[in-house]
């Protein structure tokens, strides 16, 4: 994994923010990830190809809120989105691994172990959880 810190957008990491957010919204979000020191961005990739994309938040020294996650839907599956996952508690030493998604992306987090809990209806129509995730 690498961290992305480039001022402009490749195109892989912008189709892969596309799944995690709103087209609209992607450069506004990659520009948080270059200029806010609280956030970071990594990629993976698989012959050469960027495949998946993560972006959290560090909320102190021990937490981190996971902003963005995105792999490409031919690589999911395949333990990506858990080794990034992975890769961020044991390079920053995080206690504490919160996510807020949707009935889709549940599933994935609830697997790797984080604990799930219902916000409702916070949009028209679609529920939102709330996922924490401890190391012990």
């Amino acid at each position: 994994m690498k961290e992305i810190t480039s001022p402009a957008v490749s195109s892989a990491i912008k189709k892969l923010l596309s799944y995690a957010t709103l087209e609209e919204k992607v450069d506004e979000e990659y520009k948080k990830y270059v200029c806010l020191p609280s956030r970071k961005l990594y990629s993976m990739e698989v012959n050469e190809e960027t495949v998946s994309c993560i972006g959290v938040e560090f909320l102190n020294s021990k937490e981190a809120v996971i902003k963005h996650i995105a792999i490409l839907p031919r690589e999911r599956g395949r333990g990506i989105g858990s080794s990034m996952i992975n890769f961020l508690c044991k390079k920053h030493d995080i206690n504490s691994v919160f996510a807020e998604t949707d009935k889709e992306a549940v599933k994935f987090y609830f697997k790797f172990g984080f604990q799930t809990t219902s916000l409702g209806e916070k949009y028209l129509g679609i529920e939102r959880f709330l996922c924490e995730f401890k190391i012990k």
